[in-house]
């Protein structure tokens, strides 16, 4: 039964991250002329990430992600099967935060000013694969060293932690609006693109590899890299 508890954790924190992130995007807009739609969507992201923290965090961990899962299977913190149930709660968590989005906003004739329920795109990197995978690898790697660094067991932020990962949330998403929309996240960008698709807008769906793996790589890297680190922290207390 904890097991389940824990799914359904990541399941309503990826739920909230998306509906909340993804539906002030759709509302603001994240154009280039729109300087102030990045600052508030980054900002949704940042926000949903700290309540979560403390809402689910105690409960699951409060990952909401699955390249923040593999970080921690990388590094020990979980086993195989938690992260693939982690995964399948993650990405149903966001394919229904898009889907409550799509109802909302159809049924309400709000204007999607995102175009794609909020989802990911290469437009700001001139439909160039290669230079959005490094935008995804570098921030999510950013991301995550942020994560590790923040709750291990040799820090002491204590009750900050949520906040000081939310901030960096925040600070990878300032970058990385104009550039892909910023995912860092693979099942935040399955849900709008899956639901865009399902509504006649294919176009995210051509891309969506990218969003998938390069926060897996940036993910797998900042997991290695800081665990590579904190060795020598241990080491220095042995």
């Amino acid at each position: 039964m904890e097991s389940v508890r824990k799914y359904l954790a990541e399941f309503i924190g990826t739920f909230i991250l998306v509906t909340l992130g993804c539906g002030t995007a759709m509302l603001v807009g994240c154009d280039a002329a729109n300087g102030g739609g990045y600052i508030l969507t980054a900002l949704a992201f940042g926000l949903a990430i700290v309540a979560m923290a403390y809402g689910v965090g105690n409960i699951s961990g409060g990952h909401v992600n699955p390249a923040v899962s593999l970080a921690v299977l990388i590094n020990g913190g979980m086993s195989v099967k938690d992260f693939f149930c982690y995964l399948v709660s993650q990405c149903l968590g966001a394919l229904s935060g898009s889907a409550l989005l799509a109802m909302i906003f159809d049924m309400g004739g709000v204007k999607d000013m995102t175009g794609g329920y909020g989802s990911n795109g290469l437009g700001g990197v001139k439909e160039s694969a290669g230079a959005g995978l490094i935008v995804e690898i570098v921030l999510t790697c950013i991301f995550i060293m942020a994560i590790l660094g923040v709750t291990s067991k040799y820090q002491g932020h204590g009750s900050f932690g949520g906040l000081i990962i939310g901030l960096t949330l925040v600070g990878v998403h300032i970058l990385g609006i104009g550039l892909t929309g910023t995912s860092v996240n693979p099942a935040r960008s399955f849900g709008p693109a899956l639901i865009a698709a399902m509504n006649g807008n294919s176009d995210p769906m051509s891309s969506l590899w990218v969003f998938i793996v390069g926060p897996f790589i940036g993910a797998a890297l900042g997991a290695v890299i800081y665990k590579f680190l904190e060795a020598g922290k241990k080491e220095a207390e042995e």
